[in-house]
């Protein structure tokens, strides 16, 4: 029994943490077991998950199967596109350069401030009222 090549790769963005599986297929993308555009339901999402494939020019030559968990939509099609950057470079190290130079590979450190006390939000304060 032959054993097909899996690649995989670990993506963060936001609170968002993805679980990609690279294997070689017609480019099927499927997040959470549901079809990508069903899952997302935005175009500009499903454009930015399939941008790592863009750069290296391995469109429709690999089927991604990702696991989601924490954050919102937005963050998890980030964090998708993370995981398959990084899962690209198992396929071939040479992919490093056009995917670095593109910022794929860098993880987004930007998450949400926690809420300090006295405050409303994170640095939004109650409104003063002079009388």
């Amino acid at each position: 029994m032959e054993e097909t090549a899996r690649y995989y790769g670990t993506g963060h963005r936001k609170n968002a943490t993805a679980r990609v599986w690279l294997t070689p297929g017609d480019g099927t993308v499927t997040i959470n077991g549901v079809p990508m555009s069903q899952y997302v339901g935005r175009k500009s999402l499903e454009l930015a998950i399939l941008q790592p494939f863009e750069a290296v020019g391995a469109v429709g030559q690999y089927n991604v199967t990702a696991i989601c968990k924490g954050g919102g939509i937005s963050g998890q099609a980030g964090a998708v596109r993370h995981g398959i950057s990084k899962a690209l470079l198992q396929v071939s190290p040479d992919m490093r350069t056009p995917l670095r130079r593109q910022g794929f590979l860098t993880r987004d450190p930007r998450v949400k401030e926690r809420k300090k006390y006295g405050r409303k939000r994170a640095r939004r304060g109650f409104q003063f009222s002079k009388r």
